[in-house]
């Protein structure tokens, strides 16, 4: 294993004088890499539980980096890291159509924010074959809370099920669907499906216009008819959606009134 010679800035720790030299005292040591990407290492202290941060250099030919050009390695990692605790926050909640606690809607904001920091597409209309296909819905900010909860019949007599977005390159189009079915209606199911098209205004942004709607079958219509332009209203995706992330796998946007879509890709 090759070996890189390292330069450790202490840092104090109040309940731990001796763990490190002082603040002042540099010194060079010899060891194996053991996680680093550009010029930064991390180690974990398991005594402290914290993350240390080390500039490095390395004892081999290649560019130089200057101390600028990256920023150092979050707390949480690598994206593989952070997906992995977005997806843990994400269990149990619904997607978060229903509301989440404050803390809860905390943990995953920074969670997106730091995925969104390190987002392997920044110009993903660039290149739509990484947007295009067939999404799941896995969370969003979008809430159904209070009388609009008890006049779409969300609470005891309509269950919400998947939500899917299919991106079609070629028609420029965008079609969601969102499943549900009724309790005490044998064998009722069917979905909301809307239909709106895209254009590309930046290399993150499209506009959305909405075309056309419909809710099938008809006896599923009948349950929603009183109410359907507050359903409409709440799953309407016409104005602008910024794409903040997207790699292989997953997807976040955030649209022009503040909310948050995060999206897996699935067959």
């Amino acid at each position: 294993m090759r070996a890189y010679e390292v330069r450790l800035m202490a840092t104090k720790f109040a309940h731990a004088p001796n763990v490190f030299p002082p603040s002042s005292t540099k010194m060079t040591m010899k060891l194996p890499l053991m996680a680093a990407q550009h010029n930064f290492i991390r180690f974990l202290d398991n005594t402290l539980r914290f993350w240390h941060h080390y500039s490095i250099k390395v004892a081999e030919q290649g560019p130089q980096l200057s101390s600028t050009d990256e920023e150092e390695l979050s707390d949480y990692g690598t994206p593989a890291e952070i997906k992995r605790d977005l997806y843990a926050a994400l269990q149990g909640i619904n997607r978060g159509i229903f509301g989440v606690p404050s803390a809860k809607k905390s943990e995953i904001g920074k969670l997106v924010e730091l995925l969104e920091s390190q987002n392997p597409t920044p110009e993903p209309t660039l290149c739509l074959e990484k947007v295009a296909g067939v999404w799941k819905l896995i969370f969003s900010s979008i809430t159904i809370l209070g009388s609009r909860r008890t006049k779409l019949g969300l609470r005891d007599f309509i269950n919400l099920g998947d939500f899917f977005q299919s991106i079609d390159l070629a028609e420029g189009k965008a079609v969601n669907v969102i499943n549900f079915s009724a309790r005490g209606l044998t064998l009722l199911s069917g979905q909301l499906t809307i239909e709106a098209s895209f254009k590309c205004t930046s290399k993150s942004r499209v506009d959305i216009r909405y075309n056309k709607s419909m809710i099938t079958p008809d006896q599923l219509m009948n349950v929603f008819r009183k109410n359907y332009d507050l359903l409409l209203g709440i799953f309407n995706p016409e104005g602008w959606l910024e794409i903040t992330y997207v790699d292989d796998s997953l997807r976040i946007g955030r649209d022009d009134k503040g909310n948050i879509f995060i999206l897996e890709r699935v067959e």
